[in-house]
């Protein structure tokens, strides 16, 4: 393999170089701006990820909450992914749409982990809480 395709596939062989080129606080093209975005929400999914899986840990003795708990997270990605098309559709089709959209996913995960943060404070014998105390 002739070392110029060798180094065009580079980016391909080693997505984890290619990320990591990129300067997000001084993003001054699209394409940049929107794969900052896509990694801004990505980062958020992870902590909504980790919050979620410390609910399911303290609901291990609760299978019926568990159960609420998978319901009512499965119901907001729903409404979180409408919310986000209708937020983005002005934009439908153009360059900017990718931004538009992550930033709303982004944001309405930030909300969601916020909310699920809350229900690891409840303090043992707090009745109007559904997340047993740690």
């Amino acid at each position: 393999m002739s070392p110029r395709r060798l180094l065009a596939l580079t980016p391909l062989l080693f997505p984890s170089l290619a990320h990591a080129a990129v300067d997000c606080a001084n993003a001054s093209d699209q394409a940049t701006m929107n794969q900052c975005a896509g990694q801004d929400f990505k980062a958020a999914d992870k902590e909504l990820n980790a919050v979620y899986q410390q609910i399911t840990g303290r609901l291990k003795d609760n299978p019926d909450g568990k159960k609420l708990l998978v319901s009512a997270q499965r119901a907001w990605v729903g409404f979180r992914d409408a919310e986000c098309k209708f937020s983005a559709s002005g934009v439908t089709g153009g360059s900017v749409y990718p931004l538009i959209y992550s930033n709303c996913l982004t944001g309405v995960t930030k909300v969601r982990v916020e909310a699920l943060k809350e229900y690891l404070k409840c303090e043992e014998g707090d009745m109007s809480c559904p997340v047993p105390g740690a």
